[in-house]
């Protein structure tokens, strides 16, 4: 296979990932919150429940992708994801039904999708960069991973749209269609996408279990001799647990501090749609603004630009949660999604360039699970303070866990 195709596989796939996903999380705080009667701490236990998933069946994951195949790793993935959507997109026929209503609640059935997710994910998780590195190499990817980023909030633009339209017609629907696409996804992989400069593990067919363990311990192996890699590693915690109380309550948030804006006959799902649409526009353009400014494959712009965008994103989640004006929240969370789209690739890049082929997948795991940690650990904190106290406060302390990752990016860039 020539770049160009895998290049093209590698887009369609993400560009789908990006369109379902948009499609779901563009109004799925409403549907957890006004159709499933979610409260804050709930909401944070979902996502708690998934980085739990993470961090017990990643590595495993992660080292099934490099002793065997990544592209098998991926259609996994994506057939699980779909199973799991479609199943949390069915918990209001299921929550109705004979069997299930008094039995398992809403929650529940989420927590069991959720986990159903979360193995998914680490079928993903690491083997769709360790698949496009090991086929294009390692000095091509930074452009590809810019370009995919942007083809992703293209995706995001469209699926916005269609969110808005289906959750005006049920809360629920949105996560059923985007199911359906996962399912259609792993038929699209199935038939197109090929696998030719990945090296089998040797013996993994005669000893899996000990071919594994081998490049569990290799993975596990290169970090411990690679410092910035360690760095990396912490680097992610920290971004874990950020990230979880944020993305998780922004929504909450704005639907408890801020009356929404009368116009014409706008409600709440759509409103959420135009916020989503136009932060995704922003952030396309900004993004091709940003790598014709510099050159994104250079580690040092790479290192400077998570530095200086990182105590950006710090100050920004501040003012979002302190500012007692509609307006300026929205702003705030605009720019920080222009500020996550710069930075997640770059992030990608820089890792990638570090990494061996024969563990690349199970080391891409591994910063994966220490993700998850910091998720699994930060979340329930944030979400007791928000249930407790207030979502604002919350959202403060969820800002105040990035500080760490400056100070290590600060001392990465003097060296």
């Amino acid at each position: 296979m020539n770049t160009l195709e895998t290049k093209h596989v590698y887009y369609t796939m993400h560009f789908i990932i990006s369109l379902a996903s948009s499609i779901m999380f563009t109004t799925y705080a409403i549907y957890y919150i006004e159709e499933l009667g979610l409260n804050p701490l709930q909401l944070i236990l979902i996502g708690t429940a998934i980085e739990l998933t993470v961090i017990i069946f990643e590595s495993v994951t992660g080292v099934v992708a490099d002793t065997y195949s990544r592209r098998l790793s991926i259609i996994i993935a994506t057939f699980i994801l779909g199973a799991a959507f479609i199943f949390e997109g069915s918990i209001p026929y299921m929550n109705g039904g004979i069997v299930v209503a008094g039995v398992l609640s809403a929650f529940v059935l989420l927590l069991i999708g959720e986990f159903i997710r979360g193995i998914g994910e680490t079928f993903l998780s690491g083997a769709d960069q360790a698949w496009l590195t090991d086929e294009v190499g390692e000095e091509a990817v930074a452009k590809i991973f810019v370009r995919t980023n942007q083809l992703r909030l293209v995706a995001s633009l469209i699926g916005i749209i269609i969110s808005v339209a289906f959750a005006s017609i049920a809360l629920n629907l949105p996560y059923l269609a985007g199911g359906a696409l996962y399912m259609l996804l792993g038929i699209f992989l199935c038939i197109y996408m090929k696998e030719k400069n990945f090296e089998r593990v040797e013996h993994a067919n005669v000893n899996p279990l000990k071919a594994m363990f081998g490049t569990f311990i290799s993975g596990v192996s290169f970090i411990k001799n690679k410092p910035v890699l360690i760095m990396l590693l912490v680097v992610t915690v920290f971004i874990g647990a950020t990230s979880e109380g944020f993305d998780r309550l922004w929504e909450a948030h704005l639907l408890e501090a801020f009356t929404f804006p009368s116009i014409g006959s706008f409600d709440t799902v759509v409103w959420f749609g135009i916020i989503h649409f136009v932060g995704t526009l922003i952030s396309i353009g900004a993004m091709e603004w940003y790598q014709r400014r510099f050159d994104v494959n250079q580690p040092k712009v790479i290192r400077y630009s998570l530095f200086y965008l990182t105590i950006a994103q710090i100050l920004f989640m501040i003012f979002f949660a302190v500012t007692p004006y509609f307006y300026l929240s929205i702003f705030c969370f605009w720019m920080l999604g222009i500020i996550g789209s710069i930075t997640a690739p770059m992030y990608q890049a820089w890792l990638n360039q570090q990494l061996e082929r024969k563990s690349r997948a199970t080391v891409l795991s591994i910063m994966g699970q220490g993700n998850a940690v910091g998720q699994g650990l930060g979340g329930p904190f944030v979400g007791v303070i928000a249930t407790r106290y207030y979502i604002r406060t919350a959202l403060v302390l969820s800002a105040m866990l990035l500080l760490p990752a400056v100070v290590l990016y600060g001392k990465v860039m003097k060296r």
